[in-house]
């Protein structure tokens, strides 16, 4: 038992067996560092506790009952099940190993996280990985999560230990045969002239919220023919010259390279949006939570970084 947590039932089971297998109350003390006297009343609580005796005694010597011998086999069960859980808690915290609850953003887990899962699980084969996508809040507690990756231009909630592991931002785009058609916005109030598909979710302002260059900021309210909650969903509505749309960096990145979409009112863009991984608790972090965190790190962050800088 650990000596911080000595006391209590458990612990008088232990020296009821320490007494039966040592022979002496004096030998079961020395092996527990405890005094003769603190073994034998824990031995009288025992039986106090259970209304009955368990050892007969004399001055020298001590026998078990018929109910201490049967209460002993049964101690000795579950003391070994307390210790054959200690030890699989331990080994968790220690090997990555047992299932690994993440959670994420849809769009950005298929962005960031999907690349990189297949070599993830190849390198730690003890782990079962269960991945869920949601766009609102992560409830980390209710729904037994280990790591959310979560995106938001302000995160407020303090129930959540947070890290910020990038930032990305979102632009203006539109396909080129659409500019054709309705011609290119020279300034931020031509939007209203034009087809604005809007992306909501909690994470984001129902308005176009834009800042420039110089760090002017401009809030604009558009109408259009679509609202969705997935940047994918906008981003083929875009491509399909239905309008112009404020998406988000790694959304956009590869349509922009191609030359499938292009830039509208390329000095304004949303403000920073943070990339950040919450946790439940920053105590005790197993070693499943760990090898995934410095996963991020070191697959995730770099891609964020050199995506967000491609547009800067």
């Amino acid at each position: 038992m650990r000596k911080n947590l000595d006391g209590g039932l458990l612990h008088a089971m232990h020296a009821f067996l320490k007494v039966i297998d040592s022979g002496s109350f004096t030998a079961a003390a020395e092996q527990m560092e405890l005094t003769t006297a603190q073994v034998s009343r824990l031995i009288s609580e025992l039986e106090g506790r259970l209304g009955t005796k368990l050892l007969q005694r004399s001055t020298r010597q001590h026998a078990l009952t018929d109910i201490g011998a049967s209460y002993a086999e049964q101690c000795r069960q579950v003391l070994a099940m307390v210790e054959e859980a200690e030890t699989q808690a331990m080994g968790m915290a220690t090997e990555p190993q047992g299932r690994l609850r993440v959670l994420s953003m849809g769009s950005f887990g298929h962005h960031y996280v999907s690349p990189v899962m297949a070599e993830f699980c190849q390198n730690h084969p003890k782990l079962t990985v269960e991945y869920r996508t949601s766009q609102n809040v992560p409830d980390l507690l209710g729904k037994g999560i280990d790591v959310s990756l979560y995106l938001t231009e302000s995160l407020t909630d303090s129930r959540f230990v947070a890290r910020q592991i990038g930032t990305i931002f979102s632009l203006l785009c539109a396909s080129p045969a659409y500019l054709k058609k309705y011609g290119k916005p020279e300034s931020l109030d031509d939007l209203q002239k034009h087809a604005c598909l809007r992306l909501v979710n909690p994470s984001i302002t129902p308005q176009w919220h834009l800042i420039s260059k110089n760090s002017c900021s401009y809030q604009v309210d558009i109408t259009g023919p679509l609202i969705a909650d997935t940047p994918e969903l906008l981003l083929d509505m875009v491509q399909q010259d239905m309008g112009i749309a404020l998406l988000p960096t790694f959304t956009v990145i590869e349509a922009v390279r191609s030359g499938r979409l292009c830039r509208v009112l390329a000095d304004w863009r949303s403000p920073d949006i943070g990339v950040y991984t919450l946790l439940p608790s920053r105590h005790f972090i197993d070693a499943k939570t760990r090898v995934w965190l410095r996963w991020i790190d070191q697959h995730i962050s770099p891609k964020i970084q050199n995506d967000t800088e491609y547009f800067l």
